[in-house]
């Protein structure tokens, strides 16, 4: 899993889950990707909730350009409209700015905007391909500090638990100009209306792949609901302190201290880091929808590499060389998203606690 099925309130309610955050150079821009409602799940995206996109231009993971994007509830052919927001400077902190309409459409077609701005929202394969057995052995190796244990992986027939799933897509293809040549860290967000009203409260977020599930931040909501700027202090002991303990358990590394730091350096704050079109060197440079992104997590984290057998001709559907470059979205089984959720619940991919390590602390 990348993010999804992530968090106990944007479980139960898939509309409000992000699966994935993608980020990379298009055709004509840099393009952001935020896939929720995963597992063919149906209904569009919530008309009470807000999709954004943050993006921090001058490296204090403070949002300082907010693409936000509402939809109304589906008509009777089940298309909603969009109403997407570009909100910059001091007001992207402020979830009562309205700031510039640049975009408005249905749902399921390309969508003109303005200066060159093109967005699609609508239902797409989930590009996202991973091997469910070893992402559960890395994720227990980590959580419960034992040696990783592959016996339920099967090299010569892998899978790919979201195989012939769909999620409902973002896509957004905005001019490089927009950003000049700095480099922006981003992440994804899903927000909603307090219960008392007057305010907006963070239900999920996404930014690297992988980070919740891996280190067991979906046990609860508070890494969901959680600002980036405040990941080193709340979540950077836990995240060192666990792969520092896996590797040493697994020998993979001479000083697994200074691994665990890497790590932790690497991951956090929680947000993609990308230069307007350039790649950035590194892990942090994006992330396209080809990438292989468990191999790459594995490999970080345990210090060794793990093949899985799987690439991008795994996942479902058939990635567009155009925009919106997600796939057409596959014919939905119901069948194998109850197979896909029950895996998950019953499996070490369902939410563990690390109390002895999770420490909290005022940003």
């Amino acid at each position: 899993m990348s993010d999804h099925l992530d968090g106990l309130t944007a479980s139960q309610e898939p509309r409000l889950d992000v699966a994935d955050f993608y980020l990379f150079r298009g055709h004509h821009g840099t393009v952001a990707i935020m896939n929720v409602n995963p597992v063919s799940g149906g209904g569009g995206f919530h008309p009470e909730a807000r999709y954004e996109v943050r993006f921090d231009t001058d490296g204090d993971v403070i949002e300082d350009v907010v693409l936000r994007a509402e939809f109304s509830g589906q008509g009777v052919v089940g298309r909603q409209l969009l109403k997407l927001w570009l909100v910059a400077g001091r007001g992207a902190r402020d979830p009562e700015t309205r700031g510039r309409l640049i975009a408005v459409g249905r749902s399921g077609s390309v969508i003109h905007g303005e200066r060159g701005i093109r967005v699609f929202a609508g239902a797409a394969g989930d590009p996202f391909f991973i091997e469910g057995s070893v992402v559960a052995a890395v994720r227990t190796s980590l959580l419960e500090g034992t040696r990783l244990d592959l016996s339920d992986f099967d090299p010569d027939t892998p899978s790919n638990l979201f195989g012939g799933t769909n999620v409902q897509a973002l896509v957004v293809e905005l001019p490089d100009r927009l950003f000049g040549r700095r480099t922006v860290h981003a992440w994804a967000a899903v927000t909603v209306p307090t219960d008392a009203g007057g305010g907006w409260r963070q239900i999920d977020r996404a930014g690297n792949p992988l980070v919740s599930t891996l280190f067991g931040f979906n046990s609860a909501d508070d890494f969901n609901a959680a600002h980036p700027r405040r990941d080193l202090n709340e979540y950077g002991e836990v995240i060192r302190a666990l792969v520092a303990r896996a590797v040493h358990v697994n020998g993979t590394h001479t000083d697994p201290d200074a691994h665990g730091e890497r790590i932790r350096d690497l991951l956090l704050p929680d947000v993609l880091t990308y230069r307007p079109g350039w790649w950035v060197l590194g892990h942090r440079g994006g992330r396209r929808l080809i990438e292989n992104s468990p191999e790459r997590m594995f490999r970080l984290v345990l210090n060794r590499s793990l093949a899985t057998g799987l690439g991008p001709d795994d996942a479902s559907g058939q990635l567009r060389d155009v925009f919106p470059y997600v796939s057409e979205p596959v014919a939905p089984d119901p069948e194998t998203a109850r197979r896909i959720r029950e895996q998950v619940s019953i499996s070490p991919l369902n939410p563990f606690t690390t109390p002895s390590l999770h420490t909290h602390s005022e940003p």
